[in-house]
């Protein structure tokens, strides 16, 4: 009995040893990739690539690769052969993944079409193109609740129509007459408007783009995602 509890030890100690020196290789590696690139990005973590020798960095919301020495910082995508994998792609996925329940609806504008079972949330800019092609497909959504999050981050002008949008009598009309229709917003700007709790969580959760869409699994899709990809990404949570 003592034998096999001295044994136990002996393998827990190998372990956490292991362990411990698998950390502190981490943070080596870290401590040195930060010092090459400077104080103006942030080195968020360094952990083992499913590539041996190789170590997954990830600056800011990007993902690179390094060697043991930290000595390299490489651009690229693993991919699995045997299965023709992407596992860079599913990583990053994965990363910009958030929690559906994150999300506050009382500082969205809410539009439900149908039985609005589905549920898509967009980060807007009331500017962006990309928004105003996106929205336009959107009006071929049926049976779904969409939460438009705005966020003005391309210029003043952005952030007056945002609040003129969203203290209108009807925003979700005030904002799709602007997107849809080219009739800008001409109320009040002046009452309690969500813009500064909306910006602050786009920098939380690495929202730099509009537009950016949230499904109900919190997958990320930026940009003005084709409504075949919506349609299909909705179908894959049922």
């Amino acid at each position: 009995m003592n034998k096999c509890l001295s044994a136990f030890a002996v393998i827990c100690t190998v372990l956490i040893s292991s362990g411990w020196a698998h950390a502190q290789t981490e943070q080596q590696i870290k401590t040195e990739i930060q010092k090459k690139l400077g104080s103006n990005v942030k080195v968020k973590s360094v952990i083992p690539a499913p590539v041996s020798g190789l170590y997954e960095v990830l600056v800011g919301n990007d993902l690179f690769y390094t060697d043991t020495s930290g000595k390299y910082l490489i651009q690229g995508e693993i991919i699995e052969l045997a299965s023709g994998k992407n596992i860079t792609e599913q990583r990053q996925t994965d990363l910009n993944r958030i929690k559906w329940t994150d999300l506050s609806p009382a500082n969205a504008i809410k539009n439900v079409r149908g039985n609005g079972s589905r549920q898509l949330a967009v980060f807007s800019d009331p500017n962006c193109g990309y928004c105003k092609r996106l929205e336009k497909s959107l009006q071929q959504l049926d049976n779904v609740t969409i939460y438009t999050y705005l966020i003005p981050i391309l210029s003043p002008d952005s952030a007056q129509k945002s609040k003129q949008i969203w203290c209108s009598a009807d925003p979700y009309k005030s904002y799709i007459d602007w997107m849809i229709n080219g009739i800008a917003p001409n109320g009040k700007s002046d009452c309690a408007t969500p813009l500064d709790k909306n910006m602050a969580f786009a920098k939380t959760y690495g929202i730099t783009g509009t537009p950016t869409l949230f499904f109900l699994d919190g997958s990320r899709f930026p940009g003005a995602v084709q409504i075949a990809d919506i349609e299909k990404k909705f179908s894959s949570l049922k």
